[in-house]
């Protein structure tokens, strides 16, 4: 009878182990995401280095579920390039195009205006409250390239949790009943 307990502590021992080892692995997956992030960040000079098209606002050039890939440097920004900013307030960047840079000779402050492709009007009802130019501080990135549709994974998350639910449940589902 002492086999049978013997067996029992062993296999206890087993699936301890095999979760510390799935622990351990989960933590190396995440780990290595945010640093290959990180270094994105380095290396663009974005905050944001990749982001996801949500509206219509810049077709036909990007649609929606458009995948950006931005890059931040000290060049001067100029009218006809696309930028992605974030305004005071608004947690969501916008993606659009610089349609006037006014710098200031005294200062060499530069203020950008910008325009969505398909949209009729300028920016400024989008910027902050009194608002009427965008400052540099304001500016995450420059569009350098682009994946058609890649980010409607980002988009359907997004707009239907349950979706995102179900997703996260089968991925938990597929590590636990694995036997690796």
């Amino acid at each position: 009878m002492e086999w049978v307990a013997e067996t029992v502590e062993s296999i206890k021992s087993f699936q301890i182990r095999k979760a510390l080892n799935d622990a351990v692995s989960f933590g190396m997956i995440i780990s290595s995401a945010l640093i290959i992030w990180k270094a994105l960040m380095c290396i663009t000079g974005s905050e944001s280095p990749v982001v996801v098209v949500l509206t219509g606002s810049m077709e036909p050039g990007f649609k929606r579920g458009d995948i950006l890939f931005l890059h931040m440097n000290n060049d001067p920004i100029r009218a006809g390039e696309i930028i992605v900013y974030n305004v005071d307030g608004r947690s969501i960047p916008i993606v659009h195009r610089v349609i006037k840079v006014h710098e200031r000779k005294d200062t060499g402050e530069v203020n950008i205006l910008t325009k969505g492709d398909a949209n009729p009007g300028d920016d400024i009802g989008l910027y902050a409250p009194g608002q009427r130019w965008l400052e540099q501080r304001h500016i995450m990135g420059r569009a350098v390239g682009f994946l058609p549709y890649v980010g409607w994974v980002t988009i359907i998350m997004t707009e239907k949790p349950i979706v995102k639910c179900v997703l996260i449940g089968a991925l938990g589902l597929l590590v636990i009943t694995s036997k690796d």
